[in-house]
């Protein structure tokens, strides 16, 4: 094996990186019927969202469910914008 041999070579590390951040750029699924980039948005109907609005009214105003819940809104509209 001549000296020089080893200098064409490609370390893996090299090729896992470059792997890596060629596979962060991928924006859509490879194949039809996989995972989906963007979460999907459940939709509510208007018995469900005024039971809830009824069932969040009851609660007290220190509850952690309300702080939850603004955190839930928050992700749904990022998912809605991420569509």
């Amino acid at each position: 094996m001549p000296f020089n041999d080893r200098c064409w070579t490609r370390p893996p590390a090299a090729l896992v990186i470059a792997m890596i951040f060629l596979s962060c750029c991928a924006t859509e699924d490879s194949e039809p019927g996989g995972l989906s980039v963007c979460p999907p948005v459940v939709d509510y109907g208007r018995v469900e969202q005024q039971r809830a609005a009824g069932e969040i009214a009851s609660l007290s105003r220190d509850s952690v469910i309300i702080g939850w819940r603004s955190d839930y809104a928050v992700l749904r509209d990022q998912a809605r914008a991420c569509r």
